[in-house]
């Protein structure tokens, strides 16, 4: 029978009893690294935290870890476009964990049982101005009252939720879950004031607040010079959209068409087949590779029987018809007319090609700076009159809840800092627990969780919520199907496969360590650790 070759055993007895240490030139070390989920979302969430307390079906407390974030959960869950799902390791497995439907989950669970905000640690007695109630002013809000502020959010229009009310249709965003969660943030102590209308940012500093946070969205539709004659009907779509809200629906006609290529045409477009159109039909200048709506809304639309004529562009409205010329893309990739012409019938032109903030309440406003139709801020989210502060659509190029919600709680820690005469610091971030780093033999193959989609009758008819949400098995097996990428989930693993027995268990959630005495270096523990939390360095580390 052959030896055991020297120090290279798992018996206690033998290899303890050599102090193997003194053979290392390189060292493991237990790290953290920054998930890439955590690292793609716009909210700044913990995501692997609070899947971590998912899969293990404690979900209120994983309900609490996400809102230390993002107050909106329900709402997110049906509107984030899931960057997060994007930089998933999961995806080089078999698919990316359904992130998004879990946070669904979690959001639906705490309007249904009544889950509340922990209360704010303490009171400073400094209150801040939050114009508008849009995800970036609620955002807002939420943070400087967990921060201890009072925040009062003035809001012009007479319901809360600014553009997720006014802007996404309830086949998307069923009104009762924005209410819920907008309620809840009230009740943790927001003042909320609408029909209240902020005309001069530097009165409200003179009147009895401390900072102001300017939310106030981007609500005014670009327009385009299309000649049209006096019959036709030619609507943009913010105001369409608006009107969604009313106790009328917009009149659009039978055939309906919509001159953009953004969420917000899909939008309109769908929403006007609800409304008993018969024919909806997109326009759009561009080939769909370069059409700015996600790719999934367009295929739902498609789904629904939208029609979308790629590299067009229309010329002219005429009484009962538009006129439409096709384009073609030139050696660059740019589109250039052709000359070729057609007329397609239509009631009813919509313009849904992109929208500007109103910033008329900041002409009073001394030192700020406008640029390309946008408020500039520093890294704080501060403008450039000390004490006032911006995010959301008005102050950023990419548009959408998350960004928002991230703004929001971004200024909302600057501006506590600000409060204190300080200046907000990030945490430095760690790097990046990237797939190579991790080993995939140890995870087994889970085909991701599909929610369930209405039926393409009901979806073209009525204003249903077409994207269903996951049960409590489903949501907890995909949460499950995180990788706990770059940091320790206690697997044992490197326990297991140390030739040394060199790895020290500190008990349940306390992780290991390593004792170097006997550690000599051979790098087993970090290739065998499935999520890449082990390194090795140089000795002289």
């Amino acid at each position: 029978m052959m030896e055991k070759p020297f120090a290279i055993t798992l018996n206690p007895g033998s290899s303890l009893a050599n102090r193997t240490g003194s053979w290392r030139t390189f060292r493991p070390q237990y790290v953290d690294r920054l998930p890439p989920c955590n690292a793609a979302c716009p909210a700044g969430e913990n995501i692997q935290g609070w899947l971590f307390h998912a899969e293990s079906g404690d979900y209120e407390k994983a309900w609490l870890s996400l809102t230390e974030n993002n107050p909106l959960p329900a709402i997110m869950g049906r509107v984030c476009y899931h960057p997060c799902e994007g930089g998933c390791n999961r995806q080089y497995v078999d698919a990316s964990v359904g992130i998004n439907s879990v946070e669904r989950f979690l959001g639906d669970e705490a309007i249904k049982h009544g889950w509340k905000f922990a209360p704010p640690a303490s009171k400073s007695g400094k209150r801040v101005l939050v114009v508008g109630s849009g995800p970036a002013g609620l955002a807002a809000a939420y943070h400087l009252t967990r921060l201890g502020h009072q925040a009062v959010i003035y809001e012009e229009a007479p319901l809360a939720g600014g553009m997720m009310r006014f802007g996404i249709p309830k086949y998307r965003l069923p009104r009762e879950v924005l209410d819920a969660e907008i309620q809840r943030i009230v009740d943790y102590g927001v003042e909320l004031h609408l029909q209240t209308k902020v005309t001069s940012v530097p009165d409200a500093l003179k009147d009895g607040f401390d900072a102001v946070f300017l939310g106030v969205g981007a609500h005014i539709a670009k327009r385009a010079y299309i000649p049209a004659g006096d019959a036709n009907k030619v609507l943009d779509a913010v105001a369409v959209l608006h009107d969604m809200e009313g106790s009328s629906a917009p009149m659009l006609g039978r055939k309906v068409v919509v001159y953009g290529g953004g969420n917000t045409a899909i939008d309109v477009a769908r929403s006007a087949k609800r409304l008993g159109a018969e024919e909806a039909i997109i326009v759009y200048r561009r080939t769909r590779d370069k059409m700015p709506a996600h790719d999934f809304e367009v295929e739902d639309a498609l789904q629904e029987g939208i029609s979308i004529k790629w590299l067009s562009t229309i010329k002219e409205a005429g009484e009962s018809d538009v006129m439409i010329e096709k384009m073609a893309l030139d050696e660059n990739g740019f589109p250039q007319p052709t000359g070729e012409f057609e007329r397609i019938e239509a009631d009813s032109l919509v313009l849904a090609l992109g929208q500007d903030s109103d910033l008329s309440l900041l002409d009073s406003v001394p030192g700020l700076t406008i640029d390309q139709g946008l408020i500039q801020v520093d890294k704080g989210m501060m403008t450039g009159h000390p004490g006032v502060f911006a995010g959301g659509d008005m102050a950023g190029n990419e548009r959408t809840v998350t960004v928002a919600v991230g703004h929001g709680k971004k200024a909302a820690r600057a501006i506590d800092a600000w409060l204190r005469g300080e200046t907000y610091a990030p945490p430095p971030k760690h790097e990046i627990a990237t797939f190579e780093r991790m080993n995939p033999w140890y995870y087994s193959d889970a085909p991701k969780t599909m929610r369930p989609v209405l039926d393409i009758i009901r979806r073209q008819s009525t204003f249903e919520e077409v994207l269903g949400g996951l049960d409590e098995s489903t949501a907890q097996f995909e949460a499950r199907r995180c990788m706990s990428c770059g940091n320790c989930f206690e697997c044992d693993n490197c326990y297991g496969v140390c030739p040394d027995n060199a790895v020290i268990k500190l008990g349940p959630g306390k992780g290991f360590q390593f004792n170097y005495d006997y550690c000599k270096g051979c790098g087993m523990c970090v290739a065998e650790c499935p999520c890449g939390a082990i390194r090795t360095v140089p000795e002289d580390n």
